[in-house]
């Protein structure tokens, strides 16, 4: 419905009914607005029974043969897509060797091909478990997600798809992904996924009225159907909602506790205007938050309409460098739209706008002149960006573009940006340059192809060797051109001041030589990966602003000669530099660099034993490294509080105790055999993780001695046995032994380990858990797998009160489960998969009221206890014999060759 018609329906609304419509519309309004905010998005797993949509979609699947599935879910907005891929998740993931959920995508990748690669990054750690991920391309990426997840059987889901670049950025071919690999892909457009070739596609149907009016009820009554008095009442809201379960959950929210006067005025207007329409299109919502948008000062008005039109999803900084260089008050200005809710700051620091405000202000940007999108303020549709180059239809109306997915030459970009005088931003996102954008085309000395009026210019793959020389550059306060064919800044090396210039990427760019002396304000300086630079001229004799410089992977030079005068340095990241005696003797001196990331190789010393201010440190040793070299080059570091050595160190330094702010210690496939005593002296230590140093046989007694740490990981080793001091870390949280196969036995004091929440001992030889694993008050989570070994459970397990996951995967020796387990009240996963010793389950089972899912697949347990009737909604594997046992259970379902049922009251 056109606006003009919505306004009228409403107003005839009002009319026929008390003549303050208006007013009651807006509050209804505003109160949906705020439950929309607080509303959980997962749909009541009580109220909706999502297990024949799972197992339809399940039916797609070709794993039994081996295959790698991609599923395509669909459907209308706020019809419940996200909800049934978590719902699938949550029930299959546990079958694969790694599991990444990525939610947002549409939101976070559509800023820049930075998002996509965050996305990338996302999949890669979720799976590998690995933090440290580094991808400097999307192409990178897509090589790197083929080449580790190749041989591995994944569940990924990719939630909210809009373009076919992002899933050919994040699961462009079946062969990326191991055998038995399963993709749910969800999209609101199924052209996408037909154009990506997925073939199997479900079409998430409208919630029956049986199933809207349990959904509805929970959400106004909090139960399972209408109170008395009712029915008809909710029949009739039901049916404006059209089946859309946020519709239900939004006006069930609205009702709660309100009258029945007040349900029926709120039905007199829902029948003249559908609750579809408000979530199609919210321009109520829209009206009232527009006051707020109304109400800002000019300056955060900007922030609010960048936001909106292309920054939604960047991470905090990055957003803050980019409204910076365009001369806005951004920290308080986006804490002020955070108050008025008109954008959100996610915990992994990424700004979040809902939809209908992201729709409010594009709306702002475009509805002067909606068929002109050359007098629009912003562009960021590529159509109409194209459209407006090509034709050089550039006005001075024009301040930002964010072109992404080239189709343009670049000369016709350039061409066709000159005309837009009061251009401030420029985002040229493009993964490969043509051969036509980069070949003879030269710039013509007098037309003017840049405006100068430009403070942002970003252009991925910038296809020319110098900046334009009509380009004066004299309000430029960001310049990145990574992946550029750039060689020098101007042509011809000719001398020309950049006084406002703060922040310098021209990483993996054809560089060869920079001169900081034309930057008196330059902060930020990236040069990674520029193979060819050879001279980096510095300032002389006047101070510098600098303060973070990335030289990784520039060998053709010595840096260190470069940089000593760069006395505000705070990080610098360096690798595979060819170090002399000489130039480390100089760089030694420094004591003001707080943070240093090096890869050392083939060289006789690592930088520096004397930086007192340097926090950060991360080694890559590679053959032939001197372990003298890495004791002299860190163990002086006295404000080191993270260390990472990672590669060929035989041994780790004696005098590493002597790094007494160290927080954060992770030795990486290292040939390391022991560790030093002296690492017990670390007394701020929060985190030791060892992975992958098969040769390390023993921990040092005294690890106690480490009262600080939290948290301590024992990935693939070779440790016989933990010592017996960790059970005085009264500190720690988690515990996790993994693949080390010849751990026999845990200390018999572990129940004094006070704050312990998590134990996970996976492919360990250990025979049993000592008894005094059930003082452990705090414990939440318990796992033990593969472990073959394991013949029995402490008696008191039922004195782990906090307890909320018991895991026994594969523990084939293990015969007996502990009658006590039924005391665990807050019990939510039981597992015994495969643990076919085990023949029966405690009686009193059904005392775990809190239990919701009992997996007894492939033990030799013939007959579930009857009190299991007694826990609602439990869904519990096994075979068809043992389920058919239970007499108050749902439907016995499979998936996967595994079947299962639900209890039912």
């Amino acid at each position: 419905m056109e606006s003009g018609r919505w306004r009228q329906a409403l107003t005839e609304a009002a009319s026929s009914a008390d003549g303050n419509a208006v007013e009651f519309i807006e509050n209804i309004v505003k109160e949906i607005w705020l439950n929309l905010r607080s509303i959980n998005g997962n749909i009541n797993s009580k109220s909706i029974d999502m297990g024949p949509q799972i197992d339809e979609i399940l039916s797609f699947s070709g794993r039994r043969d081996g295959d790698v599935c991609m599923i395509g879910i669909t459907g209308r907005e706020g019809i419940g897509k996200t909800t049934l891929a978590t719902a699938i998740c949550d029930r299959e993931s546990s079958h694969f060797e790694g599991t990444s959920f990525v939610a947002n995508v549409r939101e976070i990748s559509e800023p820049s091909l930075s998002g996509l690669m965050s996305l990338q990054k996302k999949i890669l750690s979720d799976v590998l478990v690995d933090e440290d991920i580094i991808i400097s391309s999307v192409s990178e990426g897509k090589n790197t997600i083929k080449e580790k997840l190749g041989h591995q059987k994944v569940f990924v889901v990719l939630d909210d798809v809009d373009r076919i670049e992002q899933l050919q950025a994040l699961a462009g071919e079946p062969n990326w992904f191991g055998k038995g690999s399963m993709i749910i892909i969800s999209a609101r457009d199924e052209k996408i996924l037909l154009q990506h070739g997925v073939e199997h596609i479900h079409l998430v149907p409208a919630l029956p009225e049986e199933e809207a009016i349990h959904l509805f009820s929970w959400f106004a009554f909090g139960g399972d159907n209408p109170v008395k008095g009712y029915k008809q009442l909710s029949l009739e809201v039901v049916d404006c909602a059209a089946g859309l379960p946020l519709a239900i959950k939004l006006l069930g929210s609205f009702l709660r506790d309100k009258n029945e006067s007040e349900w029926r005025d709120v039905l007199k207007y829902l029948k003249v205007i559908s609750f579809d329409k408000i979530l199609e299109c919210f321009e109520l919502c829209q009206n009232i938050l527009e006051s707020s948008y109304n109400s800002l000062e000019d300056d955060n008005k900007d922030i609010f309409l960048d936001v909106a039109c292309f920054m939604k999803g960047l991470l905090e900084n990055d957003a803050i460098r980019i409204l910076e260089s365009c001369r806005l008050s951004v920290t308080d200005g986006l804490r002020v739209l955070e108050r008025k809710s008109l954008l959100t700051v996610s915990h992994d620091h990424r700004l979040g706008m809902d939809t209908y405000i992201e729709c409010m202000g594009r709306n702002i940007v475009r509805r002067l002149h909606p068929y002109q999108p050359n007098q629009h303020s912003r562009l960021w549709i590529r159509k109409e960006i194209e459209d407006v180059l090509a034709n050089d239809l550039g006005t001075e109306a024009i301040r930002c573009i964010l072109l992404s997915e080239l189709q343009l030459s670049h000369h016709i970009i350039m061409e066709g940006v000159g005309r837009m005088d009061e251009l401030r931003c420029l985002i040229v996102e493009s993964e490969n340059e043509n051969d036509d954008l980069s070949g003879d085309w030269e710039f013509d000395e007098v037309r003017q192809y840049l405006p100068n009026a430009l403070r942002f210019l970003r252009w991925v793959c910038y296809p020319f060797l110098s900046l334009p020389v009509t380009f004066h550059a004299s309000n430029l306060v960001s310049l990145e051109l990574p992946g550029s064919r750039i060689t020098q800044l101007w042509e011809d090396g000719e001398i020309r001041v950049l006084n406002n210039l703060r922040f310098l990427d021209l990483s993996r760019s054809m560089l060869t030589t920079l001169n900081l002396q034309l930057t008196p304000r330059l902060e930020w300086l990236e040069l990674k990966e520029c193979h060819d630079l050879v001279v980096l001229l510095t300032p002389v004799g006047s101070p510098t602003r600098l303060f973070h410089l990335d030289l990784i992977g520039c060998s053709s030079f010595d840096a260190f000669s470069y940089i000593k005068r760069l006395e505000s340095l705070k990080l610098l990241s360096l690798s595979n530099l060819h170090l002399t005696a000489k130039s480390l003797q100089k760089f030694s001196r420094r004591t003001n660099i707080p943070r240093l990331e090096f890869t050392c190789s083939y060289t006789e010393e690592v930088p520096s034993s004397s930086r007192d201010g340097l926090k950060f440190v991360s080694l890559n040793l590679q053959p032939r490294t001197k372990l003298e070299s890495v004791s002299r080059s860190i163990c002086g570091l006295q404000h080191l509080r993270h260390l990472t050595l990672e590669g060929c160190i035989p041994e780790v330094p004696n005098d590493l105790g002597q790094l007494q702010c160290l927080e954060k210690l992770n030795l990486l496939s290292t040939l390391i055999k022991c560790l030093p005593d002296s690492i017990c002296m670390l007394k701020h230590l929060k985190s030791l993780k060892v992975k992958s140093c098969l040769l390390l046989e023993e921990l040092p007694k005294d690890l106690g001695q480490l009262e600080c740490l939290e948290k301590l990981s024992l990935l693939s080793t070779g440790i016989r046995r933990l010592p017996d001091s960790i059970c005085i870390l009264k500190r720690l949280r988690s515990l996790k032994v993994k693949s080390c196969l010849l751990l026999e036995e845990v200390p018999k004091d572990i129940g004094q380990l006070v704050c312990l929440e998590k134990l996970n001992f996976l492919s360990a030889s250990i025979k049993c858990l000592p008894d005094s694993i059930c003082m452990l008050e705090c414990l939440k989570s318990l796992k033990l797998e593969l472990c073959g070994s394991l013949e029995r459970l402490p008696n008191d397990l039922g004195k782990l009160n906090c307890l909320e996951r018991l895991i026994l995967t594969e523990c084939t020796s293990l015969k007996y489960i502990p009658n006590s387990i039924c005391k665990i009240s807050n019990l939510k996963w039981f597992h015994l998969p495969f643990c076919d010793q085990v023949k029966e389950l405690p009686i009193q089972l059904g005392h775990l009221r809190c239990l919701s899912e009992l997996n007894i697949k492939g033990t030799g347990i013939s007959r579930l206890p009857l009190s299991i009737s007694l826990v609602e909604d439990l869904r519990i594997i096994g075979s068809v014999a043992v389920l058919q046992t239970c007499e108050f259970i749902s439907k016995i379902q499979t998936s996967e060759g595994e079947f299962f049922c639900y209890i039912q009251p």
